[in-house]
């Protein structure tokens, strides 16, 4: 039971990461983060993004996603490590 809370963990923190994946996607194109999709993954994301504001864009692109998905996977391999030890 325990594995199975500890592989769930895992696939949430990587759909998030996929999810932060489209949402840096979706700002290439103009008026996509108006839709309804776009308005959603605004609400899912930018929470988490906000917390790497201090990094300052370099030529004009931000690179506060791409560090919060090295934190998330960063994160998932400290779930699979405590997975190993409780085992």
């Amino acid at each position: 039971m325990i594995g199975f809370i500890f592989y769930v963990v895992e696939q949430l923190l990587n759909l998030y990461a996929m999810v932060i994946v489209v949402w840096a996607l979706l700002s290439w194109f103009p008026g996509a983060s108006q839709s309804r999709l776009g308005l959603l993954l605004n609400r899912l994301v930018v929470p988490y993004i906000r917390l790497f504001d201090f990094i300052p864009p370099l030529g004009g692109i931000s690179f506060s996603p791409l560090v919060a998905i090295m934190v998330l996977y960063l994160a998932q391999h400290g779930v699979s490590y405590l997975y190993l030890l409780m085992v």
